[in-house]
């Protein structure tokens, strides 16, 4: 029988202090995991995950790591446990497009964690030399930010975009502090039910990464990427990424363009995706299905017990 199953990855703000620590301590091979990534970096990089401070954890250089070691420590847990599970396809919501092609076989686990720690840097130093700010609109749908964004760009002069379209009715602009403001002020006019300003100092999926996407291609290109063996959709393009080419321009493209989620898990369903197992420290993704297609059944792998209780369930 052909496979339903889609394997999803979160993105930043999954992260928490603690993430994979208790299955670390139940599994040897994501203990293993963690301990490869210290050596690939060079220090305890898993004692961040595991003791934090949150703001260490927090900082955008060590989220994006961890975030993608903690995914590929569970992941190889459920392809030890469940070595006949063969999903049908595979995505990640912005840094979880890396976890996702190493789960596709697209990229090793030392490559693509010197990647997203790369990635995590430069995004820093772009934030850094021009800082932003992100905000969640809830109750707005993409088609009416990008109008928005794109009234606020013009009365400020400044660059805000429509960063995530994350699932119906929940949005995130990014870009410039001021036209930002401006974009809430907008939208609260338009009667917008809620808008959050994000924690963050960088304006990711926005303009102002030119500069991280123009240094983050010359790390692509010397990066080996391998065709992948099942289809991962990209964000950018909510399709199949099916060459190494267009890997390298969809991880590019990835950090100035839209995160379209909610298109890339309808592409999903569209093409079989029944169940969408959630890899990572909470359950962000399995949320948004709920808005997305309430028909689609989530779960997410976040703890041990949760591991645990799958596998049982899966063996039984």
């Amino acid at each position: 029988m052909a496979s339903t199953t889609a394997l999803v990855f979160p993105g930043q703000g999954s992260q928490t202090v603690g993430m994979g620590q208790d299955i670390a301590a139940a599994h040897a091979v994501a203990r293993q995991t963690f301990e490869e990534a210290d050596d690939v970096l060079g220090f305890r990089f898993s004692e961040i995950c595991f003791a934090g401070p949150e703001d260490t954890l927090n900082d955008t250089l060590n989220t994006q790591p961890a975030l993608y070691v903690c995914g590929v420590a569970i992941l190889r847990v459920l392809q030890g446990e469940l070595s006949d599970i063969a999903p049908l396809c595979a995505a990640g919501h912005s840094l979880g497009e890396f976890t996702a092609l190493t789960a596709a076989g697209a990229l090793s686990f030392p490559d693509g964690l010197r990647l997203v720690r790369e990635r995590g840097r430069l995004m820093k130093q772009a934030g850094e030399q021009q800082p932003g700010a992100m905000a969640a609109l809830l109750g707005l749908d993409a088609e009416a930010a990008r109008a928005l964004c794109a009234q606020a760009s013009a009365h400020s002069g400044r660059p805000v975009v429509l960063a995530n379209d994350n699932c119906p009715g929940q949005v995130v602009i990014s870009g410039d502090a001021s036209a930002l403001e401006k974009a809430l002020e907008l939208a609260a006019a338009a009667g917008v039910k809620k808008a959050v300003k994000l924690a963050v100092s960088i304006a990711a999926h926005s303009p102002l990464m030119e500069t991280a996407a123009a240094e983050f291609r010359q790390a692509l290109d010397t990066t080996r990427f391998y065709t992948p063996r099942i289809a991962v959709y990209g964000n950018v393009s909510t399709q199949p990424l099916t060459s190494v080419e267009a890997i390298r321009d969809e991880l590019n493209q990835q950090l100035t363009q839209s995160v379209r989620w909610a298109e890339s898990v309808r592409a999903m369903i569209a093409a079989g995706a029944e169940r969408f197992i959630e890899i990572g420290p909470k359950d962000v993704l399995s949320g948004l299905l709920k808005r997305i297609d309430r028909g689609k059944s989530g779960v997410a792998l976040n703890s041990a017990a949760a591991l645990q209780a799958f596998i049982a369930q899966e063996s039984a």
